[in-house]
């Protein structure tokens, strides 16, 4: 499989989000314990359920956005062919963060929670 350049991602929020220049993805899965006597102590598990949540961010372009709060249907490019991408109004922007140094350039980075299920297209 070919590596892919992260200069070709971007994020897609269905709402015009600028500056955007990096992005996180956390898919993770419950595991539940399921040790009982007959295991003679060595621990069991099973899988639970499934979600994700993760980041965006970038430099400040413009006013930001003020998403917190907001269901968005949120796509995460990591190519101009291969994305992640929630349903509809599938993920809650929960947070906005803005970032400020003297020597620096102001940034700004949301996060999100994911709601239903997470799809990944590769064409």
């Amino acid at each position: 499989m070919a590596h892919l350049a992260g200069k070709s991602g971007y994020v897609d929020t269905g709402i015009a989000v600028t500056g955007i220049n990096s992005w996180t993805l956390d898919y993770t899965s419950d595991t539940l314990e399921t040790t009982d006597f007959a295991d003679a102590g060595v621990k069991t598990y099973i899988i639970g359920c499934s979600g994700w949540s993760g980041s965006f961010g970038g430099y400040k372009d413009g006013a930001p956005q003020t998403l917190a709060g907001a269901a968005v249907t949120l796509k995460l490019y990591e190519s101009a062919t291969a994305y992640w991408s929630s349903a509809a109004s599938g993920a809650f922007i929960t947070g906005v963060h803005s970032s400020v140094s003297q020597d620096g350039v102001v940034s700004v980075s949301y996060d999100f929670q994911g709601t239903g299920t997470l799809s990944h297209t590769e064409a």
